[in-house]
């Protein structure tokens, strides 16, 4: 682990833009309690001077050394003042969302300095549009851009490839990942995913990006369905989230994904009644974002900036088993952790930033729009265990 001051002219490892936020807070407090302010160089950043002093305060608090935290006021309305705070870090890990309303300067601004980007996004159209329009222009530059470093997705992409480097990579490959977990959602999250089912419509019409193909290698889908899944002992249902997508791209990338890859997702549950109630829920609340006055009012539900207690929190669990099948052989695994949506999400968080910036020697020499597996690999992983996330093959 690299320490001390920060290397290429730059004054920090990282940089916590949206600090002040609610998962924003609870990254500060983790980097705070695992690194202080002297093992690496970061800062705190956002638009409010005072609530960033009050947060130094509380990092203080936690560990004296974080009198060495920096303080920076950024604005996303005031692109100059981004610039300047990507100027000077290596790696700026944002999580002020929605992303498709909030994330597009952060990112601008990351290009144009040359700073890596780490995000917390579940949301499929910020994706495509941030490959669409900036895959590219991110080579160009040697930038990593990595959204989805919270538990969208990196227990699944991360958990995939910790899966796959066990298996042969000349066999055909079947991977199914089947999600359990408890949490309680902020209003930040519930805003992002009302504002992204509000705009199915929209995004389907949206820019896509060029998908990577192969001459000798497929990547695709399993066919979905609700069924009793033995391997587990789950009812399990398709999983309509980002996480998929996600896997599938960082199997396109991969040669160890195999000639064939194809993936499943799904939700477990003990009883089968319990998805059927899931699905009606589910559909209720899609049907009511069509809508600009009953968005507004499922708006109300929770506000940005809203959150789970921190006893909520420490009974948060999250567990994923993974079932590949490859060359006639059965591999199980599972990845586990505690609180998915904000105790953990800000270890993944914090961790991925760390890895980008500190890890550059043992990472993929890639640039560009990438996933996790692919921009970080073996030394993400060794870095979530330490954080506290647990890889196991059963």
């Amino acid at each position: 682990m690299a320490t001390g001051m920060a290397t290429g002219g730059r004054d920090f490892d990282v940089v916590l833009f949206g600090a002040t936020g609610f998962t924003g807070r609870l990254t500060a407090r983790y980097l705070a309690r695992k690194y202080g302010g002297s093992l690496i160089r970061w800062a705190i950043a956002g638009r409010d001077a005072m609530k960033l002093e009050r947060l130094l305060d509380e990092l203080v608090s936690l560990d004296g050394s974080c009198r060495e935290v920096g303080v920076i006021q950024a604005d996303l309305d005031d692109q100059a003042s981004l610039r300047a705070m990507a100027a000077r870090t290596r790696v700026v890990a944002t999580t002020a969302g929605p992303f498709l309303r909030y994330g597009e300067p952060v990112l601008k601004a990351c290009i144009a300095e040359r700073a890596d980007y780490a995000d917390i996004t579940g949301e499929p159209e910020y994706v495509d549009l941030t490959l669409a329009r900036y895959h590219e222009a991110a080579q160009e530059a040697g930038v990593r851009v990595v959204s989805c470093c919270g538990f969208d997705s990196v227990p699944h992409d991360m958990g995939a490839f910790f899966t796959v480097k066990q298996l042969p990579d000349d066999v055909p490959i079947t991977l199914e990942a089947f999600v359990r977990a408890r949490g309680v959602i902020s209003g930040g999250t519930w805003t992002s995913a009302v504002e992204a089912m509000g705009r199915m419509r929209q995004a389907a019409k949206g820019p896509r990006p060029k998908r990577q193909s192969s001459d000798t290698r497929r990547v695709g889908g399993t066919k979905g369905r609700v069924r009793f899944e033995r391997q587990i002992g789950r009812w399990v249902a398709p999983l309509p989230t980002i996480d998929p997508q996600v896997v599938k791209r960082s199997a396109r990338a991969l040669d160890c994904y195999g000639p064939d890859f194809r993936y499943g997702h799904y939700a477990a549950f003990k009883r089968a009644s319990t998805i059927a109630g899931a699905a009606v829920g589910l559909g209720a609340i899609a049907l009511l974002t069509q809508t600009a006055p009953t968005r507004a009012l499922l708006y109300r539900f929770k506000k940005p900036g809203q959150g789970p207690t921190e006893e909520e929190i420490a009974r948060g669990w999250f567990e994923v088993r993974f079932v590949a099948r490859a060359g006639g052989k059965v591999l199980e695994t599972k990845v586990s952790g505690g609180d998915p949506g904000y105790g953990d999400t800000s270890k993944m968080l914090g961790e991925c930033a760390l890895c980008l910036a500190l890890d550059r020697d043992r990472t993929p020499d890639r640039a560009g729009v990438l996933t996790t597996a692919v921009a970080l690999g073996e030394p993400l992983l060794e870095r979530l265990e330490g954080a506290g996330l647990h890889f196991e093959t059963l």
